[in-house]
């Protein structure tokens, strides 16, 4: 193998290890700075959601969710699954339909799919 084969072969190389590794980082959730909400915090964060939508079930509640303090995600009477985006004093800031997948999957899971 020649100089000028073995640098475009070190070369991609280099490529596949750097993709592979941003991959499996990305798949991990790494940079991710959501982290679920324990204690009081996640009681507040439940009630204010609950009241704003009248009802429901909270079905995942995390800091720093896309940009808000905190975000919830409620399971409404009707099946259908909301993200509620709340201030740092609990605020509902703004509610949107669940768009990551969560409601077909969970609604899959208790279905027993």
């Amino acid at each position: 193998m020649d100089r000028r084969t073995r640098w475009i072969v070190g070369g991609a190389l280099a490529v596949a290890v750097v993709s592979g590794g941003a991959g499996v980082a990305i798949a991990n959730g790494v940079g991710d700075a959501d982290k679920p909400l324990t204690g009081s915090a996640l009681e507040r964060a439940s009630a204010a959601a609950l009241e704003y939508t009248g009802g429901g079930t909270v079905i995942d509640a995390e800091a720093g969710d896309d940009g808000a303090t905190y975000g919830v995600e409620v399971r409404l009477p009707d099946s259908r699954v909301v993200e509620m985006a709340l201030d740092e004093r609990f605020n509902v800031l703004g509610q949107e339909a669940d768009d990551d997948g969560s409601n077909a999957s969970e609604q899959n899971d208790a279905e027993g799919d």
